[in-house]
């Protein structure tokens, strides 16, 4: 038998392991709440959003840090020599030929020239001068701010919206303008919803005068937006004649005029003029591509992450749609459903690029 005092030793060695075990178990909880509660104030430690939080923050950064910089590009080679801090004075077509990087601000204060020379830069040619992923989309607002600092007014809103993307990180910084305080909030996001809404808001397939036939298309976009997958069909009931756009933009807020001759095309305050008679989808004179009577314009947009087309909108006139056309004669959107032709009216004066919704859209 064993004695007295060996199990006294095992009952003392079994309560320190016990003992042992209990205490490792509680540095343990301790442990894990101390990570938690520093997982909470320092964030997620995910590289990828660590990287989207970095983005958005470098991306403002450069935004509002100095007016900015433009090379343009000759030959397929930039023209490093020629770069200047000017990219506002640029046109959108060379924004979009060279390499920009946006700036905001001249000596400390948010410079209006600049701030309304965004619209002349595609989202995408935004992005890439600031540095930032290709993968990773922008949306860009800047508020200004009454002396209580909440919002009277949003100067300028563009970009892919968040809706669809599964992680975003914004960035928002305040910038002293003329007279004026500037709330700046760049938000960039994987995978978001691009805005693709152009709007043909006045077609005259039956000019008076012998001009061209043309319609106007409106960007509501900040940013510009690319013509590239944009393509336009004309139906007269027994042939479709259809252009399918390569390359082009409309100003971010600018109306675009496409039309059957350049040359003697009216464009009143058109930020863009296109001439498609040189591709047989638009008329002038004695050619008509337009049907008087009847016809349609179809407008397809073809998603370049899909290569799937699909019709963005549809003009109809003649026959049973209300519509008739004398000569001279045109249609205009008032700004309500796009879709929808009660929305469209017959009107005798042409107004192109000049549109305005006679309605609040």
């Amino acid at each position: 038998m064993r004695d007295v005092s060996g199990l006294r030793r095992d009952r003392e060695g079994l309560t320190a392991v016990i003992e042992f075990l209990s205490a490792f178990t509680l540095f343990l909880m301790i442990l894990t709440a101390f990570l938690s509660l520093a997982q909470m104030q320092m964030g997620s430690n995910d590289p990828y959003l660590d990287r989207l939080d970095r983005s958005a923050v470098l991306g403002l950064d450069r935004l509002v840090a100095d007016e900015g910089w433009y090379v343009p590009v000759v030959d397929g080679e930039a023209d490093v020599a020629n770069g200047t801090s000017a990219w506002h004075e640029q046109t959108a077509a060379a924004l979009e030929e060279g390499r920009v990087r946006a700036g905001l601000v001249v000596e400390g204060v948010l410079d209006e020239d600049r701030l309304a020379a965004l619209s002349k830069v595609t989202e995408q040619a935004f992005a890439a001068g600031l540095g930032l992923d290709a993968a990773f989309d922008v949306h860009l607002r800047i508020d200004a701010l009454d002396a209580n600092g909440s919002t009277e007014s949003t100067v300028f809103e563009g970009g892919t919206t968040r809706i669809g993307a599964e992680t975003s990180s914004r960035a928002t910084r305040l910038v002293v303008g003329d007279g004026a305080l500037y709330r700046v909030s760049l938000e960039v996001h994987d995978g978001g919803r691009a805005s693709s809404v152009l709007q043909v808001t006045e077609v005259q397939p039956h000019p008076g005068d012998g001009g061209p036939e043309w319609f106007e298309m409106h960007n509501p976009e900040g940013f510009a937006v690319r013509l590239l997958g944009w393509s336009f069909h004309v139906l007269d009931g027994r042939d479709t004649t259809s252009h399918l756009m390569l390359d082009g933009l409309i100003s971010g807020g600018g109306v675009a005029v496409f039309t059957g001759d350049a040359n003697t095309q009216e464009a009143g305050n058109a930020t863009q003029v296109f001439d498609l008679g040189v591709v047989g989808l638009l008329g002038v004179g004695q050619i008509d591509v337009l049907p008087d009577d009847k016809g349609q314009l179809r407008i397809d947009y073809t998603d370049p992450t899909t290569s799937l087309p699909a019709t963005r909108q549809a003009v109809l006139w003649g026959g049973d749609t209300g519509h008739i056309l004398a000569s001279g004669d045109g249609l205009t959107w008032n700004g309500t459903d796009l879709r929808d032709m009660a929305d469209w009216t017959v009107t005798g004066t042409a107004s192109p690029g000049d549109w305005t919704p006679g309605i609040g859209a």
